[in-house]
């Protein structure tokens, strides 16, 4: 009788395992463009398309140091989440993703861990309208290196928090699973 409970509820445990899987991952699955650094393209190149997209619209915040998407710390990845970001608040428009050849569009998501690429104009924080934003203006402006001085994105800027429903389908799905193994487990290795 024993066996025969406990194989039913493996039985459960497999199929609740594959339902919620089914059910609660693909929430997850974020569909849409992105725009992204190509890997070919040089430093200098995308420094100057980096401090181009900061200083004309991009959110170029998440890429502070303090920022959800600071690392890796590479020109690569930060000009990769500011191109994204100008490319989104100018709500995908045709030519917004070249950035002078150093990007190009991308149907899979760049998005890992916390930090989260926008995919729409209103997840980017867009309004759709273009506006035109002069370097001195703008806080996210990369400043070209002085004498002993450095380069990079003013400091003290806070991330954002980390909202998003990829993270919270993802955690429905673990604590559905954990909870699945736990009562598995209790019948399974109860004393007779």
């Amino acid at each position: 009788m024993a066996k025969v409970l406990s194989n039913k509820l493996f039985f459960v445990f497999f199929a609740i395992h594959i339902l919620g899987s089914a059910v609660f991952l693909p929430a997850v699955v974020v569909e849409g463009t992105w725009c992204v650094a190509r890997s070919d393209a040089s430093t200098q190149a995308l420094q100057t398309a980096l401090d181009y997209a900061c200083a004309s619209g991009a959110d170029c915040t998440p890429i502070q140091s303090s920022g959800l998407c600071f690392l890796p710390n590479t020109i690569q990845a930060h000009a990769s989440y500011a191109f994204n970001s100008y490319f989104q608040r100018k709500a995908m428009a045709p030519g917004s993703c070249d950035f002078s050849g150093t990007a190009s569009a991308s149907k899979s998501d760049p998005s890992y861990g916390s930090c989260m690429y926008p995919s729409s104009l209103s997840t980017a924080g867009g309004t759709g309208t273009t506006t035109s934003t002069t370097p001195a203006a703008n806080p996210n402006f990369q400043t070209p290196p002085s004498s002993g001085g450095t380069t990079g994105l003013n400091p003290g800027m806070t991330p954002l928090p980390d909202n998003s429903k990829a993270s919270l389908g993802f955690m429905v799905t673990v604590t559905l699973l954990l909870l699945c193994h736990l009562l598995v487990f209790s019948f399974t290795f109860r004393p007779m």
